[in-house]
C-alpha cells in the first residue's frame, strides 16, 4: 500500500537520527553563527525550531532563549535531540512531535522561529509557512534557511533529480524568488536575504542517507552526462562532490 508523504519522511529520517546529530554539515556553518547572533540580540522568551532534524538550531537557540521547542515529524529524531540536549546540559529544550502543516500550538505562542534545512521535505510548504506565521506573535522574527534552486530550468532539473534519487522523501528545493513569494503570501515581511554555496562531500552525503547503490549510480550517471553549464554551476568534482545553493531569509511576522 502506498505511504503518505509524511510517513515516507519519517521512515527515511528516523533510522538516521544520530547521523544528523553527528553531521558536520548540519552542526556547523556561518549561517548557524549568524542565526545565533540574531537570537542573542532578540533574547526571545519562547522560541521554536521548526523541523529541527538533528537539533543543531535548537542547541544554539537555547543559549539565548528562555525556552526552546524542538518540533519535528520524526519521534526517533526527537529522541536523539532530547538525549543530546541533556548531554549538553540544555535543560530549556523541549521536544514536540508534529508536522509543519499541523502545529499543535496556540496562535502567537512563540516570539522567535527558526527553520533550517527542513521545508524542502514538507508535503505542503505554503500550509507549513502559514502555520509558522500563525504560531508567532505579531512582529516576531523568523529565520528560514534551506537549500535552494538556482532558478534556471536547466540547473533546477538536475538538482531536483539528484536530490530525489539520493532521498526519496525530497519534496522540492525552491528558488529565492519562490521563497520570497511564499513567505510574503504566508504573512512574513522579508527583511534580508543572502545566498551562498555549500560543498557536499558526495561519499558522506550518500552514506548519511544510506542511498541505495542503484540510486547512487544513477546520480553519478546524471553528473557525468551533465552539460558544461550544469557542471560549472554545481562545480561537480570527479568523485561526485558538488556545490549546493543555500539561502537564508530574515523575516518578521507581519
Amino acid at each position: 500500500m502506498a505511504r503518505a508523504h509524511q510517513t515516507v519522511v519519517t521512515d527515511q529520517y528516523g533510522p538516521r537520527a544520530m547521523a544528523y546529530v553527528d553531521s558536520q554539515v548540519h552542526a556547523t556553518g556561518g549561517d548557524l553563527d549568524a542565526l545565533a547572533a540574531i537570537v542573542e540580540r532578540e533574547r526571545p522568551h519562547n522560541a521554536i525550531d521548526l523541523g529541527c532534524g538533528g537539533g543543531h538550531v535548537a542547541y544554539r537557540l537555547a543559549e539565548y532563549a528562555g525556552r526552546v521547542t524542538a518540533c519535528d515529524l520524526s519521534g526517533e529524531m526527537l529522541a536523539a535531540v532530547a538525549a543530546t540536549a541533556k548531554g549538553k546540559g540544555l535543560a530549556n529544550i523541549e521536544t514536540v512531535e508534529a508536522p509543519a502543516e499541523g502545529l499543535p500550538f496556540d496562535d502567537g505562542a512563540f516570539d522567535f522561529l527558526a527553520c533550517r534545512y527542513s521545508a524542502h521535505h514538507w508535503s505542503d510548504v505554503d500550509v507549513g509557512l502559514r502555520q509558522a506565521r500563525r504560531v508567532l506573535r505579531d512582529g516576531a522574527p523568523a529565520v528560514f534557511i534551506d537549500a535552494c534552486s538556482p532558478g534556471r530550468p536547466l540547473l533546477d532539473s538536475h538538482l531536483q533529480a539528484v536530490e530525489l534519487l539520493r532521498d526519496t522523501s525530497h519534496g522540492r528545493n525552491y528558488s529565492v524568488a519562490e521563497w520570497v513569494t511564499k513567505l510574503t503570501a504566508a504573512g512574513f515581511t522579508v527583511k534580508a536575504l543572502r545566498t551562498w554555496q555549500l560543498r557536499m562531500d558526495y561519499p558522506v552525503w550518500i552514506a548519511r542517507m544510506r542511498t541505495p547503490d542503484v540510486n547512487a549510480q544513477a546520480i553519478r550517471a546524471l553528473q557525468m552526462a551533465a552539460s558544461a553549464a550544469v557542471r560549472d554551476h554545481f562545480a561537480i568534482e570527479d568523485d561526485g562532490s558538488f556545490m549546493l545553493d543555500i539561502m537564508m531569509a530574515e523575516t518578521l511576522a507581519a
